[in-house]
């Protein structure tokens, strides 16, 4: 963070008093004696903040500041005046600035509001770095076709307040869709509010969608705004809509039709405006046929229809979705920092059941356990196991000739994915196994098993 004040004051003694107090405090300090030339510095010097005199003659303080905001939106600026006055005030805040001080100007005074202004700017540039680290991680990452046109339906759905309804199974990235809606929709800048429907208990879930009064029911020990008010002006994310119970549906569906709800216990509806996203990862069709799902708030939710492919569909996308856990969750004091080409090929292969999430999860634990500074195909082997591949439901056996073949490959994969599992601790296999170490250690040799090296 630049450690610069730039002083736009017609009164020289302003300007070298503030100056002798700032450098001492050890800042570059930049003094200007007009509107028009404190703007053209600011666009080169770039200061953390502007000290700026209201009253000067030609361009005065508050159509500076109005120009500065226009050129720096994110421009800190405090004015000083010698007969600053209510209205003054109120137009200075109105065009953006800090705090408005009166002259003659008291030192404790300006170092104070200094530290609360650059500690404001310190909070809003901490503020921008956190929403982007959340951002990045939020991110849709691929370059497969279907990871394209999901894209593409995204960015044509955002804008509009369409209902939209994501489908896809358990870890494929539906919250990722549906906060990417809400990131380029126009109610970006309103709250962004997620409903996990499966985790909130029956008998609760109308209470946390709608709200309750006090004393509505027994807990209800004061007024409580629901979901559905606190997301006004804003996206409700409906996590697991499936899960819902038929009563919570009904009341979704009057939502939906009146733009209005009423808490528990209350007989003032409350307007609402929101816009609906829903996510499930079961067949709503089948919920429908069997009585569990209500076929009208299905069509009302089913506005736009989007689908989120599984991982085995897109095989294209894990290279690049390793290369971003990697930059994005490498944990604090894991030994490993990078993973060789080989060790990502081998994941690329891999069938990948919890899809995006358990690669993510698959990544992190490698660069915990992995023992050098890489992650290696040994590694991989040794941490993620034998798994079938999309090649072979048998992983690879199905190719043996005979039956006595196959016994013993089957053997041999068996035995490596325990000694793994123990880190090859003989002893303690053979105690898992139940089988004496002398039987296990001539298996070992029998099949040419050894450690892997890391």
């Amino acid at each position: 963070m630049s450690r610069r004040i730039l002083v736009v004051d017609d009164e020289r003694g302003i300007c070298d008093a503030l100056s002798q107090l700032l450098e001492y405090e050890g800042y570059e300090v930049r003094t200007e004696a007009s509107g028009a030339a404190g703007l053209a510095a600011y666009e080169k010097f770039r200061p953390q903040l502007t000290f700026l005199d209201v009253k000067m003659a030609g361009m005065d303080g508050l159509e500076t500041l109005r120009k500065l905001r226009a050129m720096d939106a994110a421009a800190v600026v405090v004015m000083i005046s010698g007969h600053a006055t209510i209205q003054n005030a109120v137009e200075a805040t109105q065009g953006g600035a800090y705090d408005i001080m009166e002259k003659p100007l008291d030192t404790d005074r300006i170092l104070v509001t200094l530290r609360n202004a650059i500690g404001h700017l310190a909070l809003r540039e901490e503020n921008a770095r956190l929403r982007e680290v959340v951002e990045q991680r939020y991110e849709i990452v691929g370059r497969s076709y279907t990871v394209r046109a999901l894209i593409e339906t995204i960015d044509r759905v955002a804008a509009t307040d369409a209902r939209v309804l994501i489908t896809g199974e358990n870890g494929t990235g539906k919250e990722l869709v549906a906060r990417a809606l809400h990131r380029q929709s126009r109610r970006a800048t309103g709250p962004f509010v997620e409903v996990n429907c499966a985790a909130i208990p029956s008998e609760l879930i109308e209470s946390e969608l709608f709200g309750h009064m006090k004393g509505s029911f027994t807990g209800a020990v004061q007024d409580r705004a629901g979901k559905f008010e606190q997301a006004d002006g804003g996206t409700i994310f409906l996590d697991e809509v499936g899960d819902m119970s038929l009563a919570a549906q009904a009341k979704v569906l009057r939502v939906l039709q009146d733009g209005e709800v009423t808490r528990i216990g209350g007989a003032k509806p409350r307007t609402v405006d929101v816009r609906v996203l829903a996510a499930t990862n079961k067949r709503l069709d089948e919920e429908i046929a069997a009585g569990r799902f209500r076929e009208d708030l299905y069509y009302r939710l089913n506005v736009v229809p989007v689908v989120v492919a599984p991982l085995r569909e897109r095989r294209d996308d894990i290279p690049v979705l390793i290369q971003h856990f990697l930059d994005q969750c490498t944990p604090t004091g894991a030994s490993a920092r990078g993973m060789e080409r080989a060790a990502a090929d081998r994941l690329a292969t891999l069938e990948w059941p919890g899809n995006v999430r358990e690669l993510r999860n698959t990544v992190e634990r490698l660069l915990i356990l992995s023992r050098g500074p890489e992650v290696t195909v040994a590694d991989v082997e040794r941490l993620v196991g034998v798994r079938a591949t999309d090649g072979s439901a048998l992983g690879g056996l199905d190719t043996c000739r005979t039956f006595e073949e196959f016994k013993l490959a089957a053997e041999r994969a068996f035995l490596l994915v325990k000694l793994r599992e123990h880190d090859w601790n003989v002893a303690e296999t053979a105690r898992t196994l139940e089988m004496p170490r002398s039987n296990l250690y001539k298996k070992i040799e029998r099949h040419g098993l050894a450690r892997e090296q890391a």
